[in-house]
């Protein structure tokens, strides 16, 4: 599974990027999204590091359906 960022919570602060192991997380001109394919959850750390540091509790796991859209749009 993968994690994503909620639009409607994500306050684009930028926190998460530079907290991604993986350099799964980005900036588009809208929005941060995770690649879905570089997205491990961070499995070595334990707990998401995006997660820990969001302030809005913006990022979670992925439904499957989030997942299949994710996935067509990066692979």
């Amino acid at each position: 599974m993968t994690l994503v960022i909620d639009e409607d919570k994500c306050a684009r602060c930028g926190e998460c990027e530079p907290e991604c192991p993986n350099e799964a997380i980005f900036q588009t001109e809208d929005a941060y999204v995770i690649d879905p394919e570089l997205c491990n959850e961070c499995v070595r750390f334990g707990d998401p590091q995006c997660i820990t540091v969001c302030p809005n509790d913006g990022i979670h796991k992925a439904k499957e359906s989030l997942l299949k859209k994710c996935m067509s749009l990066f692979g």
